[in-house]
C-alpha cells in the first residue's frame, strides 16, 4: 500500500506537469496573439494612410472649432479632415489625434465624453463604469442600456478617446492631464 506522503507527491508531478503543459500553451497563444495585434496594426495604419491620401482633397475652410480636453476648453484651428474612422450605425468615429476635436465625434459619443470628464475624479487617476455613465446620460439602467454604453465606450477606447485601465471602467488616456 502507498504511504500518503507517496499519494501527495504523485498528484503534486501530475499538477506541476499540467502546469508545465498549460504554460507552453499560454505561451503558443501570446505570441499568436502578438503576430496577430501587430498585422491588426499594420491595417489600421494602411487605412490611415489611404484616409490621409483621399482626404487631401481641398475642402471649403472651417470655422474655428473648440477642442475640449477633460481640463480647459480652448478655441483652435481644425486641423486637417480625421483621415481614420470607423463607421459605427451609419456615424463615422474618428480616431483621436493630437487636437483631435470632440465635435467630430457623433453626439452620443460627445454625450459618453461628457459625462466620463464630469465623473473622473480632479486627480485623473479614478475610472468610471458603464452603469455610472449610463445614469449621467439619464438612461434607465436597464442591461440593454448598460450594454449599449458599454459597447460605445468600448468604440471610444479603439479609437483612443478614453483608456479601460480594469475592465469596464473607462478614463481618459494618460489620466486628466493629457491633452487632446
Amino acid at each position: 500500500m502507498a504511504s500518503v506522503v507517496g499519494l501527495l507527491e504523485e498528484r503534486e508531478l501530475a499538477a506541476r506537469e499540467r502546469v508545465e503543459v498549460l504554460r507552453a500553451e499560454a505561451d503558443r497563444v501570446l505570441a499568436q496573439l502578438a503576430e496577430a495585434e501587430t498585422g491588426w496594426q499594420e491595417w489600421v495604419i494602411a487605412r490611415q494612410r489611404a484616409g490621409e491620401v483621399l482626404s487631401a482633397t481641398p475642402t471649403a475652410p472651417r470655422e474655428p472649432a473648440l477642442v475640449e480636453t477633460p481640463d480647459d476648453v480652448r478655441e483652435q484651428e481644425p486641423g486637417p479632415a480625421v483621415a481614420a474612422s470607423a463607421w459605427v450605425g451609419g456615424r463615422m468615429v474618428p480616431v483621436r489625434q493630437p487636437g483631435s476635436v470632440l465635435q467630430t465625434l457623433p453626439e452620443g459619443y460627445r454625450e459618453i465624453m461628457r459625462v466620463v470628464t464630469e465623473q473622473v475624479g480632479p486627480d485623473g487617476g479614478s475610472a468610471t463604469g458603464c452603469q455610472e455613465i449610463a445614469a449621467g446620460l439619464g438612461l434607465e439602467p436597464t442591461p440593454a442600456r448598460v450594454e449599449a454604453v458599454r459597447h460605445r465606450a468600448k468604440r471610444l477606447v479603439t479609437r483612443g478617446w478614453l483608456t479601460e485601465p480594469v475592465p469596464g471602467r473607462f478614463t481618459f488616456p494618460g489620466g486628466r492631464g493629457a491633452g487632446s
